[in-house]
């Protein structure tokens, strides 16, 4: 499985982008997806997740503000961030578990796309 990632960019606190990750492969809709980021200096956390059937999961920090989606037929993961704030400034990364079950392990996703960095300014 192949991932890109793209649609990160500069903006301003309160504003909104939209990430996707393209995946290849036919088994896309069986595999969990992730959303990560890691700012400098600090570890790699998982932001929010999609299971196959469509569950998802969040970090507290971007409940309500963040939303995790997926496309199957095109093979593609969301994700719609609204009101950034600078804390959100970080590389994303987007991950591919080959499991029907979520972890928020970095080390439970078995593919890795290229980062996006996002740049929110106060």
């Amino acid at each position: 499985v192949q991932l890109q990632a793209s649609g990160g960019g500069l903006v301003q606190a309160g504003g909104s982008l939209r990430l996707s990750c393209a995946a290849s492969g036919r088994t896309f809709s069986g595999y969990v997806m992730g959303w990560f980021r890691q700012a400098p200096g600090k570890q790699r956390e998982l932001v929010a997740g999609i299971t196959s059937g469509g569950n998802t999961g969040y970090a507290d920090s971007v409940k309500g503000r963040f939303t995790i989606s997926r496309d199957n037929a095109k093979n593609t993961v969301y994700l719609q961030m609204n009101n950034l704030k600078p804390e959100d400034t970080a590389v994303y990364y987007c991950a591919a578990r080959a499991s029907s079950t979520a972890t928020t392990r970095v080390t439970g996703y078995d593919y890795w796309g290229h980062g996006t960095l996002v740049t929110v300014s106060s």
